[in-house]
C-alpha cells in the first residue's frame, strides 16, 4: 500500500492549499498521490445527522459531479461526508478524505470498507497527523480548514444551526473560494444553517450542472477528457425511476401528500406511484403517516 508524507516546501503540495495561512506543515498520506487529483476539487460537507432528502441529494449530485472529473474532498465521517465519499467511488470518480486523525487510524472505525475503496479507486487518505494520532475535539476544526484549503469551492448540502459544516465553509468564505449550499425545507433542523449560508449570499444548488459548469469556466485544469466522461456516466444514473423519486421529493418537500394527489399531480398512475413510494420508504427516503407521505427527517 503506497504512504508517505508531502512538505509543504515539496513542488508535490497542493498549490492551491499552499496559499491558505496557516497550511499545514506536512500531509501524511496513503493511496496514490497523483498532483492530477489535486487540479479540480470539490469539498462537500454536511451534518451527520443526514436525512433521507439530504442523502439522495448528496448521491445524485455528487455522482453526477465526479463523473465529471471533479474531485471530491470531504472529510470521511458518518452522514453527508460519507455519503460523499461512497458517492464519488460509485462513478469511479476520484475522492480524497481528510482524516481528524493519524492516517492509520480508521475513524470512525466500522468504516474501514469506504476506508480501503477510496484507495483501491486512486484516491487518497490525508492527514497532517501521524499513523497513529488519535481524534480530539480540537482536531476536527483544524481538519475542516485543510478540506476547504484544497478546493476551489465548497458545497453544503445539510447542516443545522451550529453544524461544523458552517466552521468548513466559513473557511471557504476567508480562503475567497465559491460557496454554494443545497436549499432544504424551512421545518428542518438541518436545513436551518443551509439556509442561513443561502441569505448570506453562497449560490443557490438545484442541480449538478451548475456546479460542473462553474468548475469548467473558472478551472482550466478540468480536462476535456473528464468532461467527456461526464457526458458518457451522467444519463446512465438518471433512470425513469429516479426521475419520478426526484419529482415525488421536490413536491413533498413543499407538504406531506396523499398517494392520489401525488399520483394526479405527476400524471402516474396510483399503482405505479405505489411501488415507487414502498421503495423510497424501504430506503428510508420518506415516511407514512395518516395515509399521507412525508420526506423523512
Amino acid at each position: 500500500m503506497n504512504r508517505g508524507v508531502v512538505a509543504k516546501e515539496d513542488e508535490r503540495y497542493p498549490a492551491l492549499l499552499k496559499t491558505i495561512s496557516d497550511a499545514p506543515k506536512k500531509l501524511y498520506y496513503k493511496g496514490t498521490w497523483d498532483p492530477s487529483l489535486f487540479r479540480a476539487c470539490l469539498a462537500v460537507v454536511g451534518t451527520r445527522r443526514m436525512t433521507g432528502y439530504g442523502k439522495r441529494v448528496a448521491e445524485e449530485l455528487v455522482g453526477e459531479i465526479a463523473a465529471a472529473g471533479v474531485t471530491i474532498v470531504s472529510g470521511f465521517m458518518y452522514g453527508v461526508d460519507a455519503t460523499a465519499h461512497k458517492s464519488a467511488v460509485g462513478v469511479g470518480g476520484k475522492t480524497i478524505a481528510v482524516m481528524p486523525c493519524g492516517i492509520d487510524v480508521i475513524h470512525p472505525e466500522y468504516q474501514k470498507d469506504l476506508y480501503e475503496a477510496i484507495m483501491k479507486q486512486d484516491g487518497l487518505i490525508v492527514s497532517e497527523y501521524e499513523g497513529g494520532f488519535v481524534p480530539t475535539l480540537w482536531s476536527f476544526p483544524r481538519r475542516n480548514r485543510i478540506i476547504a484549503g484544497l478546493s476551489q469551492a465548497t458545497l453544503v448540502i445539510e447542516a443545522g444551526e451550529k453544524s461544523g459544516s458552517l466552521i468548513t465553509a466559513n473557511f471557504a468564505k476567508k480562503f475567497h473560494r465559491k460557496l454554494f449550499a443545497v436549499p432544504g425545507p424551512v421545518t428542518s433542523s438541518v436545513s436551518q444553517g443551509t439556509l442561513k449560508l443561502l441569505e448570506e449570499g453562497a449560490t443557490v444548488v438545484k442541480n449538478a450542472q451548475r456546479i460542473i459548469s462553474w468548475y469548467k469556466e473558472n478551472v482550466p485544469e478540468l480536462s476535456q477528457r473528464a468532461q467527456g466522461r461526464e457526458k458518457a456516466v451522467a444519463p446512465e444514473r438518471d433512470t425513469p425511476q429516479k426521475k419520478i423519486e426526484r419529482n415525488i421529493l421536490e413536491y413533498l418537500q413543499r407538504e406531506p401528500m396523499e398517494i392520489d394527489n401525488l399520483a394526479r399531480t405527476l400524471g402516474i398512475s396510483a399503482a405505479q406511484i405505489g411501488t415507487v413510494l414502498s421503495l423510497m420508504q424501504l430506503n428510508g427516503l420518506i415516511a407514512e403517516e395518516n395515509g399521507k407521505y412525508y420526506i423523512k427527517n
